[in-house]
């Protein structure tokens, strides 16, 4: 088992680079994982939020209960800043009408699952993570067809008991089975053991879910165009940089605006490519904008995340050289006799 833990940990490292050859081995070969998808999809989702839900002890909640106008705060940024975003980002590009629907529905969807995923890799607060995709998604069946037929007149139909059934399936189920077994044994060594192998795991489900995406879009993922990459990128960055500027100014830990970094600029693109796919069938464009976006986000999401663990890595490093010279200054110091 510590060798699993030892490759779990490399594994955590470098999510990153797995993720993008996870992309890049499904565009040479889109079979690799094209398993991926539907009930198999959704037991891999399961799987990885088990594993975040492993990481969620008592004191989680009880600080989560103490502060519930964070979650409210984060929803309202994530619903403002991203819509007007989007719309924002299109007429600056000129983007097509159908581009423009496209984006404008990955801007006023909630947040995805990988979302939760990677704010647990960047070191964040995975149970405001967790709370705040949940309040979004269920805001979206009312948030997102009002947004999408203020900024484009378009109006769609969302499945929203279809939505929150989905939510509790594969995000809260799963988390509270993973949280209820880490509070009951979380000073057992063999649940140790298995929780540090687990975080290893939820990298390996997560670029499966990446590759089962760019299986299904990968063709028009290279066919979109720069603009529509560069158009995506612009929207997914800002996301990042106002997110954790807005948790700073409203005073959240480092964790929190770590969360709510990701929380905004990750959004649920596979829903957004789900509902364009299934409301706009005749505009293969806001199709192709929020594939392109799904793939977009998990690899995005996860350099981020990576750099924020690295960066915890480096502090402490840089934290541990300083410690380090004040002991050899102390014990160079002549000791004055008195």
């Amino acid at each position: 088992m510590r060798f699993l833990g030892m490759i779990s940990q490399q594994l955590s490292r470098f999510t990153a680079l797995v993720i993008v050859l996870a992309a890049a081995v499904t565009f040479i070969e889109p079979a690799t994982f094209s398993w991926v998808t539907g009930d198999t999809q959704i037991i891999v989702l399961g799987i990885i939020m088990l594993a975040m839900g492993m990481t969620l002890g008592k004191e989680d909640y009880q600080i989560l209960a103490r502060r519930p106008l964070d979650i409210f705060i984060g929803s309202v940024i994530q619903y403002t800043i991203m819509p007007l975003l989007a719309i924002g980002v299109a007429r600056l590009f000129d983007l097509s009408a159908g581009l423009t629907l496209g984006l404008v529905l990955v801007g006023t969807c909630p947040g995805g699952v990988s979302s939760n995923i990677m704010s647990y890799l960047a070191k964040g607060d995975v149970a405001f993570s967790v709370g705040m995709t949940t309040v979004s998604t269920i805001i979206a069946p009312l948030a997102t067809p009002l947004w999408l037929n203020y900024l484009v007149g378009q109006s769609v139909e969302m499945d929203g008991w279809g939505m929150l059934r989905f939510m509790l399936l594969v995000t809260l189920l799963p988390v509270a089975i993973g949280s209820m077994l880490n509070i009951l044994f979380h000073n057992k060594h063999w649940f140790k053991d298995v929780r540090a192998v687990m975080p290893g795991i939820a990298v390996l489900a997560f670029a499966c879910i990446v590759g089962g995406v760019a299986a299904v879009f990968g063709d028009q993922f290279l066919q979109s165009g720069l603009v529509v990459i560069l158009a995506i990128a612009v929207h997914n960055i800002a996301g990042y940089v106002l997110g954790y500027y807005s948790g700073a100014f409203f005073g959240m830990s480092t964790p929190k605006k770590r969360t709510i970094s990701i929380e905004v600029g990750v959004q649920n693109a596979g829903l957004a490519t789900g509902l364009s796919t299934k409301f706009f069938p005749g505009n293969a464009e806001s199709a192709i904008a929020a594939a392109v976006a799904c793939i977009w986000h998990s690899v995005s999401g996860s350099v981020l995340a990576n750099v924020y663990a690295r960066w915890d890595k480096h502090q402490q490093k840089k934290a541990a050289a300083v410690n380090d010279n004040v002991e050899t200054i102390a014990l160079n110091q002549p000791i004055k006799n008195s």
